[in-house]
């Protein structure tokens, strides 16, 4: 006896159903989360406190080109005042940060840009930053701790100092200055 094709594609369909409902669905890894910018630069042989605690985001491309950005632009005080601005930019290779913008250094009331900033392979205690043509070299330790970002005093002081530096547009300026 044939049974009725409508009751054969009926049964197949409930068995499809069937089958397809009690497979285990696939699943799917969930993609880690994007590490910390702190812990990049710890995976690049660098110091975590090299930014402040006030990283809003951060983009890090194949070739190690990275901007940083901030909350806003800040002050920290390590053996020297620095200088964060809101946007911080380079390149990140193990061991070093090359053609960095960004971040400045106060020495004797002027400020210098920070070019270049690398530590010791093997690892070691020290730390160089370099400004302009001056490499300097600190103790890595003051900068293995997040740091919190100031504000306040330290901006009128950038300012003046900046202030201070600046050359008269015109003659006459100069002169009334002279006569102050």
């Amino acid at each position: 006896m044939i049974g009725h094709p409508k009751s054969h594609l009926g049964l197949a369909l409930i068995s499809i159903f069937l089958i397809a409902a009690s497979a285990t669905p696939l699943s799917i890894a969930p993609t880690p989360p994007k590490p910390s910018v702190y812990d990049i630069l710890t995976q690049f042989g660098l110091p975590r406190g090299l930014l402040p605690d006030s990283v809003k985001s951060y983009s890090l491309s194949e070739n190690g080109e990275f901007v940083v950005n901030l909350e806003g632009s800040c002050y920290i005080q390590f053996d020297y005042l620095v200088y964060y601005e809101a946007s911080i930019t380079g390149t990140l290779k193990y061991g070093s940060i090359t053609n960095l913008k960004g971040i400045e250094v106060q020495r004797f009331f002027l400020w210098f840009d920070v070019d270049e900033i690398k530590v010791d392979l093997p690892p070691s205690n020290s730390i160089y930053f370099l400004v302009g043509f001056i490499n300097k070299k600190l103790d890595v330790q003051q900068f293995q701790t997040i740091r919190s970002c100031g504000k306040g005093v330290s901006v009128s002081c950038r300012d003046h100092s900046k202030q201070v530096l600046q050359l008269p547009d015109e003659v006459d300026e100069m002169q009334k200055l002279m006569a102050e």
